[in-house]
């Protein structure tokens, strides 16, 4: 599926000690993949942010980053940067 492929691009834009080690991680790079094929060069962090938060909900509801980005320390807003950059470095393809 032409979802998949593009998730397997992100995944090799990672470093995989990037990667969760809990739950189903290609759900989170399908997930990254639709926001790289659809806002392409305009994902944000807050974006990411997003797509992880909506992936993290179903892994571990009381996560304690299951809050709007504007509400994050800037420390966890960092952690979306590589996946930011693997969204983007992807959507340039």
């Amino acid at each position: 599926m032409y979802l998949d492929e593009i998730a397997d691009q992100i995944a090799a834009e990672l470093d995989p000690r990037r990667l969760p080690d809990e739950g189903n991680v290609d759900r989170l790079l399908r997930a990254y993949a639709v926001l790289a094929n659809t806002k392409g060069h305009e994902a944000t962090l807050e974006d990411v942010h997003d797509v992880w938060a909506a992936w993290m909900a179903e892994v571990d509801p009381d996560h304690p980053a299951l809050k709007p980005f504007a509400e994050l320390n800037e420390s966890t807003r960092q952690e979306d940067e590589p996946f930011l950059r693997a969204v983007l470095a992807v959507a340039g393809r």
